[in-house]
């Protein structure tokens, strides 16, 4: 092939790519400022359905949520978030990717082991009361260190180090409660557990979460994110 020929045929490739690397980044813009732009979830289900919606977008590779500088400006003068995710710290759980959501959108609540403790509920009570969120997702995840230190410790009696004992004694109670069913995997069974157990505590909190629930103003649910699929399984 001569080198003319060769240069415009390359030419053509490059403008082919660009045409449609630049219609993909107009589609994505369009995706995330529509979203961006309409209302915040009305009701719980609606944002739980958001949520669902999300991170079955991430699932499947695609999201809409990839230029986190759109509405840096706005945010900076306040936040509006509509839904709550208590999740675990590990570092490979990550609530806004999980879902799909932008910056903004989820308030976080993060403590190894994700169960709710004073300053959590505390935290909760303020993105419930204060900033208006309508849906709390206790987020347990497969293969989680934590729950798989509470059961090794009930099974060597013996505990952790330090300060780890405060997590194995707040993740206890939902090992205790698998553990009478024999289950085949019990880590699986106990991270389920713990994340139902929590979910229930923010349901009956008292006075504020209490009291939003009664009114059907918030809703509170348990689920397990997959770490290898990227799926959450909600309970």
């Amino acid at each position: 092939m001569c080198r003319r020929c060769s240069s415009r045929l390359l030419n053509r490739r490059n403008l082919l790519a660009g045409g449609l690397a630049a219609t993909f980044a107009a589609t994505t813009a369009s995706k995330v400022l529509a979203q961006e732009n309409e209302a915040p979830p009305a009701t719980p289900d609606d944002a739980l359905q958001r949520l669902k919606d999300g991170n079955a977008r991430y699932v499947a590779n695609q999201p809409i949520y990839t230029d986190h500088s759109h509405g840096r400006t706005l945010r900076s003068v306040g936040q509006q978030p509509f839904a709550a995710v208590v999740t675990c710290s590990d570092s490979r759980v990550v609530p806004e990717l999980i879902f799909d959501q932008g910056p903004g959108d989820i308030f976080v609540v993060r403590v190894a082991g994700n169960f709710i403790n004073e300053d959590g509920l505390a935290s909760l009570e303020y993105g419930a009361a204060v900033l208006g969120v309508k849906t709390i997702i206790i987020l347990g995840h497969s293969a989680c260190g934590a729950v798989d230190a509470t059961i090794k410790s009930i099974e060597s009696k013996t505990l952790p180090p330090g300060h780890i004992p405060s997590l194995v004694n707040a993740i206890r109670p939902a090992v205790y409660d698998v553990i009478p069913g024999n289950p085949p995997d019990l880590l699986s069974a106990a991270i389920a557990q713990n994340a139902k157990l929590n979910a229930e505590k923010a349901t009956v909190a008292h006075p504020v979460l209490a009291d939003l629930h009664t009114k059907g103003e918030i809703s509170s649910v348990a689920g397990v994110y997959e770490i290898s699929t990227g799926k959450v399984a909600f309970l």
